[in-house]
């Protein structure tokens, strides 16, 4: 193997040459841990998708690395659910990221319920910031996102440059539909976010995350009140 690829020798043609190779998701992830070792974390959410990612890398690498950005304002389900993943999993080495400000901190800061006046900047503060701090000094993270989840997603790559983080996005699952994340929650019988059974396809916050009010945008029950459809975690 020779030198990594990083966010400073990543070019487009380099990308497209490696994922020449790639046939599936066990390809990607292959190339993944080869590339980075111990070096590279997946950013899970704990949604449908980080169900099956962490069960497809636990397959490729028992012990990898797993973050999760606690905002503390998750749905307690979703709080259930990684515990019932670290005993599924007790290899995975999963870690809690927090905020620097704790809620309180943030109210005295900017002011009560920040995420009813100024959900991008709460996202900024409880999300992005800390997966910044997360990924210092790391060369490459994996992402659950998919193609078909919003338009904003729909060129995503497997191998793409992060310029928020300076770093390289992996996405192993973008040419996935829901029907075939299902298929394979189901057939190998993984634990999954309750929500998802009462017409939350996608979940985020508690304050900030409704069921979907579109059948056709998965999307379409995050921050229904204003014009975002992202938390700004991801570059498009």
């Amino acid at each position: 193997m020779g030198d990594k690829l990083t966010y400073l020798t990543w070019t487009e043609d380099k990308a497209k040459e490696i994922e020449k190779n790639f046939k599936d998701c066990f390809d990607v992830l292959g190339w993944a841990f080869r590339e980075y070792g111990n070096e590279i974390v997946y950013a899970c959410s704990f949604g449908i998708e980080g169900i099956v990612l962490i069960d497809l890398i636990s397959k490729v690498k028992k012990d990898a690395r797993v973050i999760f950005l606690d905002t503390h304002l998750h749905f307690k389900e979703t709080y259930e659910l990684i515990e019932k993943v670290k005993k599924r999993y007790p290899a995975l080495n999963i870690k809690i990221i927090e905020p620097v400000l704790t809620l309180e901190e943030q109210a005295n800061k900017f002011g009560e319920r920040l995420w009813e006046r100024e959900p991008n900047e709460c996202c900024h503060i409880r999300k992005v910031q800390p997966l910044a701090e997360a990924l210092i000094e790391i060369p490459a993270w994996i992402s659950g996102i998919r193609r078909e989840q919003s338009e904003a997603r729909r060129n995503t790559n497997y191998i793409n440059k992060d310029v928020k983080f300076q770093s390289i996005k992996i996405c192993p699952l973008i040419d996935w539909t829901l029907d075939e994340i299902w298929t394979y929650v189901k057939l190998h019988e993984l634990d999954y976010n309750e929500l998802h059974d009462r017409g939350f396809p996608s979940i985020g916050c508690e304050m900030c995350t409704l069921p979907a009010t579109d059948p056709t945008d998965e999307r379409s029950g995050r921050w229904v009140q204003f014009e975002k459809t992202e938390c700004g975690l991801h570059s498009f």
